[in-house]
């Protein structure tokens, strides 16, 4: 059996070279400059080159985002994986922090007493924490639903929402509620590709351009 010959790279220059092997395989195709490193991170996250056309961004998402963070806007997951896979540090030096609310007895008590999902219930928990926040949901459509109802209703006004959750079960449709809105920013990938990985992904790419 043959193999194919290694690519001899520098531990602390893999990254660099997955990002000009993007570059590279992307070929002609023109990237928005503003959504550029965004596309480009949630392809390294991912090895999906899909998310180059599946990624739908409102006007100056990306912009918005980082402005967000650095004014200390915390970020909301949907899952602890997603929290997780965000860079404390970065997020530290922007000043912004990251919070989980599913694994809270609270919101688990709260979602038991009213027959709904912990995600639909934290997101009532991450309103009280403060109406402005930034929403990085990849897992669970029930967040988005209840993230648009809540909207609807005037109780938060995001300063960005990232609609990435991944499955079969209303995971279109809650996207496409999400890109229904046209006062509050956000990046959605459209269709059923996402993942928790993908959301910290995206914030993160947001957060490396934060000097």
């Amino acid at each position: 059996m043959e193999f194919r010959e290694l690519e001899q790279v520098r531990p602390e220059e893999i990254e660099k070279r997955s990002f000009e092997i993007i570059t590279q395989e992307l070929g002609d195709k023109k990237l928005d400059p503003e959504q550029e490193l965004v596309i480009k991170r949630v392809i390294h996250t991912t090895a999906d080159f899909d998310y180059a056309d599946q990624l739908v961004f409102s006007p100056h998402a990306v912009k918005l985002g980082i402005e967000a963070l650095k004014e200390g806007i915390p970020v909301i997951t949907d899952t602890n994986m997603g929290k997780a896979g965000i860079n404390k540090k970065a997020l530290e030096r922007a000043g912004s922090s990251v919070h989980c609310f599913m694994a809270d007895e609270d919101v688990a008590e709260d979602a038991k007493n009213r027959q709904t999902t912990r995600a639909h219930a934290s997101m009532d928990k991450a309103a009280r924490l403060s109406k402005e926040c930034i929403f990085a949901i990849g897992n669970a459509p029930t967040a988005l639903v209840h993230l648009h109802e809540l909207i609807q209703e005037g109780i938060i006004k995001p300063r960005l929402i990232i609609g990435v959750p991944v499955g079969f079960v209303n995971v279109i449709q809650s996207k496409e509620m999400i890109l229904s809105l046209s006062d509050v920013p956000y990046i959605v990938a459209r269709g059923r590709k996402g993942g928790s990985n993908v959301a910290a992904a995206i914030v993160n790419a947001m957060l490396y351009q934060i000097s």
